[in-house]
């Protein structure tokens, strides 16, 4: 290795493991707010909270690391050229690609090596934050349930609105899914006003009272054939449920809870995408066959015409009150079975985000991966062009290329989820709008133009706001 590869090297790599351990500690500070509302006035030891956020940290990855790499090339290669060290490279015959090549092949290597630490570290550091969090909430079942999200505790999903009580016992506006056999949250859905949690200390048993609320449920036969989906209503005044919570003390148990999308490496993941898209196929087929279809294998299009003409006449045989149950009858029947088609369809939409889901994460992990090519490619150029060291004008540039990064990630990871767009597209998002301009700065370094001929390229846009200023001064003195 030549001794302008080392020197570049040694640069780029002290500015970046600066920046990576303050950013590191920045979000771990975030981490920390943000459970620190869960956590705080619970008598927790302070051991379980300290792995806690060691297991959780891991999570902070996909946001540290491009970041990261984006600043410190800003700032390296601006530093660089603020000193002329860039300029003497050149009058010596070194390129900019020529000083980009050993950083790129590190940047290979990190590339590699975050996409082992996502494939591998994460989805397991992610299963320890998720047992460890399972055992505070054996030691305080209040906090299993967070206000403002769906919460899986024990045999049922619950998502309330508020918390509020000295300990979080008291509810606002319960919404409960209660799971079947195979753990889906289909069939039973429980809607109160408000509720109260209870809590013994020596009773592995968490008591959920429920107060003015309605219970719904889906009453399926048990043979196919017969199966036409009727559904059972009724209104409560009170309504108790008790939570077995032994199983969350169990060590054995808690090491079998890694059904997750985030604690799956990729072949698990690929696994589980499978048999939910089976899944899904075998739940639409069954309603088809088993429902809407039933009639149409019964009856041609004329022998229906002729059913509703035979049974309008007949109808008339009966009596005004006779008739008047009939009809309601079958009102009733259509409502059902309107209900479970809503049901269904429902049901068959959250597989399909859950699909959407894992889809997205199998894709986020090969995005963490070239995310640090890209934002290289778009540091170096662009630190070199404003020929700016420092944390100042770095800094800004870095953030700003950052938060439009995020922002557009999420967006697309939300409307991908919510079957908006290609899981693939809606994870990809991002890294395919910012390349352009990977390009963009990487042909300005390489031409060498700097922030000059950067502002000769925009010269037309700032012409063109300026006149408008000054129309508009015009008018404001008139």
């Amino acid at each position: 290795m030549k001794i302008i590869d080392k020197y570049i090297l040694k640069t780029f790599t002290k500015i970046f493991l600066s920046v990576f351990g303050i950013l590191y500690f920045i979000f771990i500070l975030q981490a920390v707010w943000l459970f620190v509302g869960e956590f705080a006035g619970k008598d927790l030891d302070g051991w379980i909270i300290v792995q806690f956020l060691f297991y959780y940290s891991p999570n902070m990855i996909p946001m540290v690391l491009p970041l990261t790499v984006l600043l410190a090339s800003i700032m390296s290669f601006g530093e660089l050229s603020e000193h002329y060290e860039f300029a003497a490279m050149k009058s010596a015959g070194v390129s900019l690609q020529r000083a980009l090549r050993p950083l790129f092949f590190m940047m290979i290597g990190l590339s590699i090596l975050s996409f082992w630490f996502t494939n591998n570290v994460a989805p397991r550091a992610e299963f320890k934050s998720q047992n460890i969090k399972q055992e505070i909430i054996h030691t305080k079942p209040a906090m299993a349930i967070t206000a403002g999200l769906f919460n899986d505790v024990g045999n049922m999903n619950i998502r309330v609105e508020k918390k509020t009580g000295d300990r979080g016992q008291y509810l606002d506006q319960v919404t409960m899914h209660l799971k079947n056999d195979n753990g889906m949250t289909n069939s039973t859905v429980i809607k109160a006003d408000s509720g109260v949690i209870t809590t013994y200390e020596n009773i592995q048993l968490l008591k959920l009272k429920l107060l003015n609320g309605t219970y719904y449920e889906d009453v399926k036969e048990k043979s196919y054939s017969n199966r036409i989906y009727p559904h059972a209503k009724a209104t409560f005044d009170t309504y108790t449920i008790n939570v077995d919570l032994s199983k969350l003390n169990n060590k054995q148990e808690l090491e079998e809870i890694n059904n997750t999308a985030k604690m799956m490496n990729i072949n698990q993941l690929v696994k589980t995408i499978d048999s939910l898209k089976i899944e899904k196929s075998n739940e639409e087929e069954s309603f088809i066959v088993n429902n809407n279809s039933m009639l149409f294998r019964k009856y041609s299009k004329r022998e229906i015409v002729e059913v509703q003409d035979t049974l309008s006449n007949r109808l008339d045989l009966y009596k005004p009150r006779e008739k008047a149950n009939i009809l309601r009858n079958a009102l009733s029947t259509t409502e059902s079975m309107f209900s479970s088609l809503q049901n269904n369809t429902v049901y068959t939409d959250e597989l399909q985000k859950n699909i959407n889901r894992h889809w997205i994460i199998f894709n986020e992990k090969f995005v963490i991966a070239f995310s640090c090519i890209l934002m290289f490619f778009i540091g170096a150029p662009l630190g070199a062009i404003i020929r700016k060291g420092g944390v100042g004008l770095p800094m800004i540039l870095a953030i700003l290329i950052f938060i439009i990064f995020h922002f557009i990630n999420t967006f697309g990871r939300k409307v991908a989820q919510e079957n908006g767009m290609n899981p693939f597209l809606g994870a990809w998002l991002s890294t395919l709008i910012l390349l352009p301009l990977a390009f963009f700065n990487t042909y300005k370094a390489a031409k060498d133009r700097g922030i000059n001929s950067l502002d000769n390229t925009l010269y037309p846009v700032t012409q063109f706001i300026k006149k408008h200023i000054k129309k508009l001064k015009k008018q404001k003195d008139v």
